[in-house]
């Protein structure tokens, strides 16, 4: 019985080369390079905001950036303003976070939203909540 099939086996080796004549089509160094290097995805552009700084007469102003975490499109005094929570290296308000209040004839249309940039520079005054936060003069929005 195994000499059966070692002989089939043996047979199999002989006979069935599985398609495959030990020999590869040449290929030219281009072809090699595109199977072996992946093509180079094109990545999204950072959004920048314009260099901003505050006027040499303004006293207690600040200048930050930040990404958006909250929006308040409707301020509850009812004035107009729109008020943006971000997470900011300036940390005006607290560690990692500035406020930005945006006056009615500064927000922008549509109002920027969670991920976008946004920066801005202006005096630093206490908000309703007891908050420090910007009062912008100059208001830039990067998507």
């Amino acid at each position: 019985m195994l000499a059966a099939g070692l002989m089939v086996g043996a047979w199999f080796l002989l006979v069935d080369d599985g398609g495959d004549t030990g020999e590869r089509p040449p290929q030219s160094s281009e072809q090699i390079l595109d199977w072996e290097v992946p093509a180079q995805s094109s990545q999204p552009e950072e959004p920048t905001l314009p260099e901003m700084s505050c006027p040499p007469d303004l006293t207690n102003c600040e200048v930050a950036t930040g990404t958006v975490i909250y929006v308040e499109a409707v301020d509850p005094d009812g004035d107009g303003d729109a008020h943006f929570v971000t997470l900011s290296n300036q940390s005006i308000t607290s560690t990692g976070i500035t406020v930005f209040d945006v006056k009615p004839e500064l927000r922008p249309d549509p109002l920027p939203g969670r991920g976008d940039l946004i920066g801005g520079y202006g005096p630093v005054f206490q908000g309703s909540y007891g908050q420090s936060q910007i009062e912008v003069i100059e208001f830039n929005v990067a998507r």
